[in-house]
């Protein structure tokens, strides 16, 4: 068994929560890769865009959703040196419009996925995966893609059974 990588994307501040909008300090997604990390000890890598989205709900879910209608491609703070090490790649972010923030996006389309095993995993509250493992399948075509996991946000921090069997 080769390494993993968990890369993720996570919003905190502002965020939709069991019908309520609350404020968070840490992000969903980003609790959900800490739960896999204790379980796979897999390394972690948190993607995130040189310009953040607003920090209210609604003036970040304008700005996702206009990315997402013009098919953007956000610049990223960072990636990772290599995926080279890695056989399987922990994909997790929370559900934007039935698929993945753009960011995601950027980072798949920023290394060569060929032979890589894509495990992905979103926080949603209500959507679950969409049509995101479709849209990973057509960015990453030489990748074997998993069925992915689907957490509601709202009980994100006792998803660890669902991990476990998922894993």
């Amino acid at each position: 068994m080769g390494k993993k990588l968990i890369a993720f994307y996570s919003r905190a501040d502002e965020n939709y929560v069991s019908g309520m909008l609350r404020n968070l300090t840490v992000g969903n997604t980003e609790v959900a890769a800490g739960i896999l990390q204790e379980l796979t000890d897999a390394d972690l890598f948190k993607i995130e865009q040189m310009q953040p989205y607003a920090k209210g709900y609604n003036q970040c879910i304008a700005q996702a959703q206009e990315d997402q209608k013009r098919d953007a491609r956000p610049e990223l703070k960072a990636y990772p040196e290599s995926i080279d090490a890695y056989d399987t790649i922990y994909l997790g972010f929370p559900n934007y419009w039935s698929t993945m923030p753009m960011a995601v996006f950027t980072f798949l389309e920023h290394f060569d996925f060929s032979g890589k095993i894509i495990k992905p995993f979103c926080t949603h509250e209500g959507s679950g995966m969409g049509r995101s493992e479709k849209d990973i399948k057509r960015l990453c075509p030489n990748a074997k893609v998993e069925k992915g996991l689907a957490i509601y946000g709202s009980s994100v921090s006792r998803s660890r059974k669902d991990f476990e069997k998922w894993i």
